[in-house]
């Protein structure tokens, strides 16, 4: 006699089992922090052709290829120069502690690149140790002060995120501490939901009037990025160049959040692979390419991530669950008075392990990094993640050189399209590279030759 069969649904896994039952016993969403886990094409499915025979390498040691990367040069007098092309993305003092803020600007400026506010306003511990600071503007309007505006480097308009387009912020009350609350102007301890869409305008005319008076209030000094969540890139990309951003910023659905509802992170944009290539048709359709730069974001991890965007058109790339992470985030330890200490324990009692937290939103960060716990948050060293946030950057940008050096550029900004080829059909006709072996790109005519 045998035992039962043990078969899983494909439709109905153990995972939306448990999803059906939490509903229906508490009648509400689920609401978590970072990114995606479900697998979607993105730049692991694209592989680079270096240099052999029919191109020359550049010697990776004794040969100079050239990082510098300039964004804002359409309009702006003064615009953002940068050593590398990998900049910090916005995350607000909120989501993450002061401290952390504080290290983000120090590691950055080491780097010598940008960091970006958030949702919440300027702290004093950012702009003191950001050398080049992007200021967000975004529906809420939480902390915004013209003051501030003036003080930035940039200003980055923020229509969408990538984790959450469509939708706005969230901060649960948990990490609306007396700080935090009086830059929001909030009650403290009382979840906060941001609106979907800026109060100041319905529509594309309305974001041209309001460009026009940022530019004003800045003298016409600081670029003016704007900011989508990748979904109709193409028709969001062309219309935020008309409407006279010096930089577009696509953030795709691999991006992360400190909080929002999972049916957002997993059901709600598109990869930033696809959002990529359609920013930059949008882009070449007008023939804007080079006029106003392009940065993209989401879910961008490694030197060889940052390499594939320039080479599909990107001008330089916006890191923000990566950078979390080099800071600690998922780490199983954190340091104190030089000493490694566990956080295993304080995982479990988040009913998570290290490698696998997303609880970013409840304010309980086992190593200190997205929490306005005043215990928890001394947990971060800002010299600790300076450093080790500077190790990061420095790591990626010598593996996006590398690349560069091997495929025969002397500029990371010479890479290019046709230096790439597809693993997947999915992957090629996305990204609008060959598929590897061939000359097919799907979508198009095969290729006679």
């Amino acid at each position: 006699m045998t035992g039962p069969q043990l078969e899983e649904s494909a439709g109905f896994d153990r995972s939306t089992i448990d999803y059906i039952q939490r509903a229906a016993a508490s009648g509400l969403y689920e609401i978590r922090g970072l990114g995606a886990k479900r697998r979607v094409p993105n730049f692991d499915d694209l592989l680079f052709l270096a240099a052999s025979l029919s191109r020359y390498p550049l010697e990776g040691y004794r040969e100079r290829c050239v990082t510098k990367t300039v964004l804002g040069t359409r309009f702006a007098t003064r615009p953002v120069e940068l050593a590398i092309p990998i900049t910090v993305a916005g995350m607000s003092f909120g989501a993450l502690s002061a401290r952390v803020k504080d290290a983000l600007g120090r590691a950055a400026t080491e780097v010598g690149t940008s960091t970006t506010t958030g949702d919440g306003g300027m702290t004093a511990e950012e702009r003191a140790s950001s050398k080049t600071l992007v200021y967000q503007c975004l529906p809420s309007r939480y902390g915004f002060d013209p003051d501030d505006v003036r003080r930035a480097d940039a200003i980055e308009i923020v229509i969408g995120q990538g984790a959450k387009p469509g939708g706005g912020g969230m901060l649960l009350g948990q990490k609306v501490n007396p700080r935090v609350a009086r830059m929001r102007t909030l009650p403290e301890g009382v979840d906060q939901r941001s609106a979907s869409r800026h109060p100041d305008w319905t529509g594309p005319d309305d974001l041209v009037i309001k460009i026009k008076e940022l530019r004003e209030i800045t003298d016409w000094e600081k670029p003016i990025y704007v900011k989508v969540g990748a979904t109709r890139v193409f028709n969001d990309v062309k219309l935020a160049v008309h409407a006279g951003a010096d930089v577009i910023v696509v953030d795709g659905m691999q991006g992360g959040t400190a909080a929002t509802q999972t049916v957002f992170i997993e059901h709600v944009g598109i990869p930033t692979l696809a959002a990529l290539r359609q920013a930059v048709d949008a882009l070449d359709d007008l023939n804007m390419r080079g006029t106003v730069q392009l940065v993209i974001s989401g879910g961008i991890r490694s030197g060889a991530d940052v390499a594939k965007a320039l080479a599909m058109g990107a001008d330089a790339v916006a890191i923000g669950q990566g950078v979390l992470v080099a800071l600690g985030c998922n780490s199983d330890s954190y340091i104190t008075g030089g000493q490694h200490v566990s956080a295993v324990e304080d995982y479990a009692r988040l009913g998570t392990a290290p490698g696998f937290c997303h609880h970013c939103h409840t304010g309980k960060c086992p190593v200190g990094v997205t929490t306005q716990d005043a215990a928890l948050e001394l947990r971060l060293d800002p010299a600790v993640g300076a450093k080790r946030l500077k190790n990061y950057l420095k790591t990626v940008n010598m593996e996006l050189t590398t690349i560069a050096r091997a495929c025969g550029k002397q500029d990371v900004h010479h890479l290019e399209k046709e230096d790439l080829v597809a693993l997947t059909v999915e992957a090629a006709a996305m990204a609008g590279v060959p598929l590897a072996g061939t000359s097919w790109i799907p979508g198009t005519a095969p290729s006679r030759l």
